[in-house]
């Protein structure tokens, strides 16, 4: 089913491509005025991450990540090594992120080791430029969380939700119950024209989710 695209609002950088060895959807979304930005689960590819950052002339305030799954975080460490700075995630993932060298060995990807959140984030954490807010969506994950751009109708939803599609729930920490909720309760209730980063493949809308999506229909 075709359709258009919202656009993001306003001034501001954005930037967002699949990265490393599985295609998890980065993002850069910085502040047009300040510089500041932060980067959205960096997966993979930390040079044309870098590279990115040196063309806008960004400063990265915050490396934040959707969840702790390894396909999100592969390339947290050295982006932290390059930029200085502070790594966040909710505290409901430390779990995972504390057994990245499992998840990668469940994978055959080499293992880098990273450091411990800097800072946990909560429900409605005000993220350090362009006006972000954390929304915690359990679900996919324990401590999901998407993040919020009213300013800019920019949403991003990690593996919480994808276009036609919702993140799985059979992984450990995982619930349909709790996923339902957080896209119906928490998500849904954002602006229609919201641009939607999911956390692979094609971005979206939420007003073709609601309409669209086969997990929730009409609504």
């Amino acid at each position: 089913m075709a359709f258009k695209l919202p656009e993001v609002k306003g001034e501001v950088v954005f930037e967002s491509f699949p990265a490393g060895p599985m295609q998890c959807n980065c993002s850069i979304i910085g502040d047009a005025v300040s510089r500041k930005a932060v980067i959205v689960d960096p997966g993979g590819d930390p040079d044309k991450i870098m590279a990115l950052i040196d063309e806008h002339n960004l400063e990265v305030v915050g490396i934040i990540h959707t969840h702790a799954h390894l396909d999100h975080i592969l390339a947290s460490s050295e982006i932290k090594q390059r930029t200085g700075a502070p790594l966040h995630l909710h505290q409901g993932d430390l779990f995972l992120w504390s057994n990245l060298e499992d998840q990668c060995a469940k994978f055959g990807l080499q293992y880098t080791p990273t450091p411990e959140p800097d800072a946990f984030l909560k429900d409605e954490t005000l993220l350090d430029c362009c006006g972000g807010v954390t929304i915690h969506t359990p679900g996919h994950t324990p401590g999901s969380v998407s993040f919020w751009f009213e300013n800019h109708g920019l949403l991003v939803a990690g593996d919480t939700l994808f276009q036609m599609g919702i993140g799985r729930t059979d992984l450990p920490g995982g619930s349909f119950q709790e996923i339902e909720s957080s896209i119906t309760d928490r998500l849904f209730c954002l602006a229609d024209d919201a641009l939607v980063v999911t956390g692979h493949g094609a971005l979206t809308s939420l007003a073709f989710e609601k309409k669209a999506n086969p997990f929730f229909g009409s609504l």
